[in-house]
This record gives C-alpha cells, sequence and structure tokens, in this order.
C-alpha cells in the first residue's frame, strides 16, 4: 500500500501541472486573427508596386522600399514594445499597435513618396507591426508549457494566411478603386478589426507553473557555459538560417524567367513554396513538442539546406516545383522551434526581450539574404553561386545548433540527477 502511495507523491513533485486549458487555444486562436490582419499591412505596396509607382511618378524602388521599411520597422519596434506589452499588458500594446497601423496606411493614401515611405517605416512598422506581432507570439507562449511549439506553430501561420488571403482582395480593389482607395479601407479596416478583438478578447496569461518553469530552465542550464554567450549563439543562428531563407521566394520568379520558364508559373511555384511552408509549420510544432527545439531546428534546417542546393541544380520546370515545396517543408519549422528554445533556456521573464531581439536578427538575416542573392547575380550572372553561399550560410547554421543540442542534457538525466 505504501507503494502506490509513494509513486502518487513521485509523480506530484516531477509533473507539475500544466497551465494550459481550453482558454489557452481561445487565446491562440484570437492571436492569429490578429496576426493575418497585421500582417497583411505591409502587403499592400508590393501589391499595388506599379500603380503606386506610376501614380508617384517614381521607381518600382519606392513602394518595394516602404515594404522592406515596414517589416525593418516591426523587428525594430518588437524590441522596444516586447518590454512595453510586459508592463503595460498586451491589450493596450495591441490596440496602440492597431492604431499606429491603420493610421499609417492612411497616412500613406494620401500622400507622395515620403509621406508613403515614413508612414511604412514608423507607424505600420515601429509602432504598429512592432507593437503586434513578437509581442503577441511572446504573450501566447505564456499561455502554454507542454504544446507551446504547436501553439506557436499555429499563431506564427498568419503570415502565410495573410499572404494567401489579401493579394487577391488587394488587387480587386485596386482594379476598381485604385491603389489609394484600397490603401486607405484596409488600414480602417485592419485597425478596427485589431483593436475590437484585442479590446473584447485579448486577456491576462495565466501565472505560471513555477515547478513547470524552474525543470524547464534548470534541466537546460548545464548545456551552457554563459547564458547570455548562449542567447547571442541562438541570434547569430537565427541569423544565419534566414539569410538563405529568403533567397528562394525573392527571385524565384525571375530564376524561371532566367530558365525559359513563363513568369506566371514561377509565382506559381512561390505559392506553393508557401503553401508546402503553410501546411507543414504545425507539423514542425508538433514535432517541436516531441523532440524539443534544438533537434527539430537541426531536422528543418538541415531539410532547407538540401532544398536550396537542389535549386542550384534544377533547371526543369516539374523538378523546380518539387523543391520549391521542399524547401517551405524545411523552413517553416525553424522560427516556432528557436521560440521554444529560447522559452526553456531563459526565464519566463525574459521573454519580453530576449524573443524580440532574437526576432530582429532574423529580419537582419532576411534582409541580407534578399539582397545579397540579387548582388551575386548582378556580379556573375547566374543564381547557382548566390544559392551556393546560401548553403554555407545554413551549414554555419546547422554547426552552432549541432554544438548547442550536443550540450544539451535530456530530461531523464536531469531527474537522475536530482534524484
Amino acid at each position: 500500500m505504501a507503494v502506490p502511495a509513494f509513486r502518487e507523491v513521485l509523480v506530484e513533485t516531477t509533473a507539475p501541472q500544466s497551465i494550459e486549458t481550453k482558454a489557452s487555444w481561445g487565446a491562440a486562436s484570437v492571436a492569429l486573427f490578429i496576426l493575418t490582419f497585421s500582417y497583411g499591412a505591409p502587403l499592400l505596396a508590393p501589391v499595388a508596386l506599379k500603380p503606386i509607382a506610376a501614380d508617384l511618378s517614381s521607381s518600382r524602388s519606392v513602394p518595394a522600399l516602404a515594404n522592406s521599411l515596414a517589416w525593418l520597422g516591426s523587428g525594430a519596434g518588437a524590441i522596444v514594445f516586447g518590454w512595453i506589452a510586459e508592463r503595460v499588458g498586451i491589450l493596450r500594446t495591441v490596440a496602440f499597435g492597431a492604431l499606429m497601423m491603420g493610421a499609417g496606411l492612411c497616412w500613406a493614401a494620401m500622400g507622395g513618396t515620403w509621406e508613403l515611405l515614413i508612414a511604412h517605416g514608423l507607424l505600420v512598422g515601429v509602432l504598429g507591426g512592432g507593437a503586434i506581432n513578437v509581442p503577441l507570439i511572446v504573450y501566447i507562449s505564456h499561455w502554454f508549457d507542454r504544446n507551446r511549439g504547436s501553439a506557436v506553430a499555429l499563431v506564427s501561420s498568419g503570415q502565410y494566411i495573410a499572404g494567401a488571403l489579401w493579394p487577391p482582395f488587394i488587387a480587386l480593389g485596386i482594379e476598381n478603386f485604385g491603389w489609394r482607395w484600397t490603401m486607405l479601407v484596409f488600414g480602417c479596416a485592419t485597425m478596427i478589426a485589431i483593436a475590437a478583438a484585442a479590446i473584447m478578447f485579448l486577456r491576462p496569461p495565466p501565472e505560471p507553473a513555477d515547478r513547470w518553469e524552474q525543470h524547464a530552465g534548470e534541466m537546460q542550464a548545464p548545456a551552457i557555459a554563459s547564458p547570455e554567450r548562449t542567447f547571442w549563439l541562438l541570434c547569430f543562428a537565427g541569423f544565419l538560417c534566414c539569410t538563405p531563407m529568403a533567397m528562394p521566394p525573392a527571385h524565384i520568379v525571375a530564376l524561371c524567367s532566367d530558365l525559359g520558364i513563363v513568369p506566371a508559373q514561377g509565382a506559381m511555384m512561390l505559392s506553393v513554396l508557401l503553401g508546402s511552408a503553410f501546411f507543414s509549420r504545425l507539423f514542425w510544432g508538433w514535432l517541436t513538442d516531441r523532440i524539443g527545439g534544438l533537434y527539430t531546428i537541426l531536422a528543418a534546417s538541415t531539410c532547407q539546406a538540401v532544398a536550396l542546393i537542389a535549386f542550384i541544380f534544377t533547371r526543369d520546370e516539374a523538378g523546380l516545383f518539387a523543391v520549391s515545396a521542399a524547401f517551405g517543408l524545411g523552413f517553416s519549422g525553424i522560427i516556432p522551434a528557436y521560440v521554444v528554445v529560447l522559452r526553456a533556456l531563459f526565464p519566463a521573464h525574459e521573454a519580453s526581450w530576449r524573443v524580440p531581439v532574437w526576432f530582429f536578427s532574423n529580419i537582419c538575416g532576411m534582409a541580407l539574404g534578399g539582397w545579397l542573392a540579387g548582388f551575386i547575380y548582378d556580379q556573375l550572372g547566374a543564381y547557382g553561386p548566390a544559392f551556393a553561399v546560401g548553403v554555407i550560410f545554413n551549414i554555419g547554421n546547422l554547426a552552432v545548433i549541432c554544438w548547442m543540442a550536443v550540450r544539451q542534457p535530456t530530461a531523464q538525466s536531469f531527474i537522475e540527477a536530482k534524484s
């Protein structure tokens, strides 16, 4: 009779109660809805690239730059707003971001070149996306402990849903009402939808199960010589994996044109790439919860590297469709797994600044990758060398993550050490 009682006590001390409830998945669904709108805001400039350039009598690089400034601003703003959200609450932070994002799109719709650039960089990017995108992902990570990978993967899929959902509607609006009215209406709709969802549904996350969070941190602590060194290694690894990640999506249409494949098929390949990423992301989230973030990054990054090598040697249309799907399968699992690793390695209260800083390093890598591939092509007249450089970056990421994974103790070794 004493043995079962002892086992019950052991289970209670080694398996703390989870904080996850039905409300956790409800919060994730609301975050997904909000991110579907916020990630749609930067899409207006590239979809309306030609009409904007013609109306402003500028080159096409101007609306393209507006899109880039929105993404870079969002990454930079998240560093500050992650800290703010931790202190004033996610509701006020997201509501403020909604107002700024809506105001930015409206201002851009009514102005000229400088208004377009400043509005996208400052209001849509720093003050809008910076207050919404990454802070929401951090917020959702506080609602989960056992299925954090699946939840983060679900919420971050808002970017892919936005990419598939909004461009056709934006294009239809531009065709019938012009880019200015379309941007104005989308800005107002985005502001209202995000603010309403935040006010009605966003609530403070549950208090962390201290014992569970303590176990997560203690299990990882022996794997590192210095927490700060580990954090900056993760930022560096994220930069290394995101640089090649940006190359095929930015240049696949141009690559197809160089090979004699019509641009429409190149655009379809991009859709296949992003569609594959969307449908596979939930799988990678599920896998992260089973084998851990570091091993998931290794698997997904390896898949990305193999697909990138295949881009160098594939020349036929059918093969490129297959490679595009494989590339989307690989890169979709990397970002959520990194977030899970960060949440496991560091205390919960540090997520408000560590995750945004790490995301900004990723955005810098994405910005470099898209530009670097074009620069190498301009110098050498081929995308093969550019993708080869991307593979080198990818191998660097694998080396860093492999080193960390080898030094990571297992849960069983932690329990044995404690006993």
